[in-house]
C-alpha cells in the first residue's frame, strides 16, 4: 500500500478549498492508498485529534491519520503541497519520494505585487509535479513554467445540483465574500447597483459569507447556506453572479447543473474551462458585468438556452468523474517516463459584454458610494497604524 502525506494549510468552516482537497484525499483512501494530513499548526494549543475532529465535523468522515505541523514523522512514497507556502517545505523534505502540488487557484494573485506573488510563484519552479483543478492552470504550469502537469475538470454533485420544479423570481444570486479578494466583491457589488438603479424590481440575493455587509440598494443576504440550499437558490433565481480572477471557480459549474445562466468575468483564467453555452462573460468594468447581467434577465429566449445548455454540459460531469481523473494522475507519477498534458485550447472564444457608451455615461451619474476594499492582510493594517501615526505628528 502506498503511502501519501498531505501539507494543508489550516482549515476553515465552509472552505470550499478544503473539501476539495479532502474529498480527493478520502477518494486515494478508497482505492487502496493510505493517507496522512499534516496541518498547519498555528499555536491555538489544539491537540492532532482534535484537529482531526474538527476537520470532520466541518468536510465529513475522512479516513486519515492527522499530524500537526509540516515535518513529515513517517517515510512516504508521495507527498502533496497544497498551497504556495506548504511546498517549499515539501520541497525540503529530505526522503527519497514523489512529491507533488495539489493546486486550485493561481495563489500569486492573492498578493500584492512583491514578496507574496514572487515567493507564491515561486512555488510553481521547485520541480514538484503539478495535478490542478481545471485546464487553464494545467496549461499554465506547462506554458508559463515549463513544469508538466494533469488536471481534473470542474465538476459538481449531480445529486445536489439539479433542476427543480421551483418557480423563477426575478432576482440574481452574487456569490458575496469580501474576505476573499479573488472573489471581487466591490466590483460585483456596484454591477448590482447598477442593475438595481435600471431594473429596481430585481431581487438580489448575496450568500456565501457571514461578514456583515455595506451595500446601498435593497438586497437580502443570506449568509453561510448549506449546499441543498444553494441548489434551490439557483433554481428560484434567473441569473448567477460568480466572479473569479484567479482560476474558475466550481459555483458557475454548480450553477450550470441547476439550470442557472452565469455572468462571470472575461479573463484568461476563465477561457479554458467555461462553456460558450452556459456561461456570458463580461469585461471586467461593473458596468459590463451589469449590462450582461441586465441582457440575460430581459431575453428570456437567450436564458432558456443557457438554462437547457448547462444541465446537458453538466450531466456527465459527477464528482465521481473528477476524482477518477485525480486518481489517474496521482497513479501516473509513479511512471519511470512521467509526462502531463500538452497545451490545450481556449474553450471561450467568443467576444466579452462590453457596456455601450450610454451605459457608461448613465452608470457615472449613479450616486454611490465610495467604495474601499475591505483589510485583507496585515499589511492594510500596518498601513492604517502608519496614517495614524503620520496624523499624530502633524497633529491633525
Amino acid at each position: 500500500m502506498r503511502k501519501v502525506a498531505w501539507f494543508i494549510p489550516y482549515p476553515t468552516e465552509g472552505s470550499g478549498g478544503h473539501r476539495t482537497i479532502f474529498q480527493n484525499l478520502q477518494y486515494l483512501v478508497d482505492n487502496g492508498y493510505e493517507c496522512h494530513a499534516y496541518i498547519e499548526d498555528i499555536g491555538n494549543g489544539l491537540s492532532s485529534e482534535q484537529i482531526g475532529d474538527m476537520i470532520k465535523k466541518y468536510f465529513g468522515p475522512i479516513k486519515a491519520k492527522f499530524y500537526k505541523g509540516f515535518v513529515p514523522e513517517e517515510q512516504y512514497d508521495l507527498i502533496f503541497a497544497t498551497a504556495w507556502y506548504t511546498a517549499k517545505h515539501v520541497r525540503d523534505v529530505q526522503q527519497n519520494c514523489r512529491k507533488a502540488y495539489f493546486i486550485q487557484d493561481f495563489e500569486a494573485y492573492f498578493n500584492p505585487m512583491g514578496d507574496g506573488y514572487l515567493l507564491a510563484e515561486n512555488s510553481y519552479r521547485y520541480g514538484l509535479m503539478p495535478v490542478t483543478i481545471g485546464r487553464w492552470l494545467s496549461n499554465m504550469m506547462v506554458d508559463e513554467y515549463n513544469t508538466p502537469s494533469n488536471y481534473f475538470e470542474f465538476c459538481a454533485d449531480l445529486d445536489v445540483y439539479k433542476k427543480l420544479n421551483i418557480k423563477k423570481e426575478k432576482a440574481i444570486c452574487f456569490i458575496y465574500q469580501p474576505e476573499k479578494p479573488r472573489r471581487c466583491s466591490l466590483i460585483g457589488i456596484e454591477a448590482l447597483g447598477i442593475v438595481k438603479h435600471f431594473m429596481p424590481e430585481v431581487k438580489i440575493y448575496l450568500y456565501g459569507s457571514r461578514q456583515k455587509t455595506n451595500v446601498w440598494f435593497e438586497h437580502e443576504n443570506l449568509e453561510l447556506i448549506n449546499i441543498k440550499q444553494c441548489n434551490e437558490l439557483y433554481n428560484k433565481s434567473m441569473v448567477g453572479l460568480c466572479i473569479s480572477s484567479s482560476n474558475p471557480s466550481r459555483i458557475p459549474f454548480e450553477m450550470m447543473a441547476a439550470g442557472l445562466p452565469v455572468v462571470d468575468i472575461y479573463k484568461e483564467n476563465n477561457l479554458y474551462d467555461m462553456p460558450e453555452g452556459g456561461v456570458l462573460l463580461a469585461d471586467q468594468t461593473p458596468e459590463s458585468i451589469a449590462d450582461a447581467l441586465m441582457r440575460l434577465l430581459k431575453d428570456e429566449e437567450l436564458r432558456n438556452q443557457m438554462s437547457d445548455f448547462g444541465p446537458n454540459f453538466m450531466r456527465d460531469k459527477n464528482l465521481k468523474r473528477g476524482f477518477e481523473q485525480f486518481l489517474d494522475s496521482v497513479n501516473k507519477m509513479f511512471d519511470e517516463n512521467y509526462s502531463g498534458i500538452s497545451v490545450v485550447e481556449k474553450m471561450y472564444t467568443k467576444p466579452p459584454v462590453v457596456a455601450d457608451i450610454y451605459l457608461e455615461k448613465v452608470s457615472k451619474e449613479i450616486p454611490v458610494p465610495v467604495l474601499t476594499p475591505p483589510n485583507h492582510t496585515l499589511v492594510y493594517r500596518a498601513l492604517r497604524k502608519v496614517k495614524r501615526k503620520v496624523k499624530q505628528f502633524l497633529g491633525n
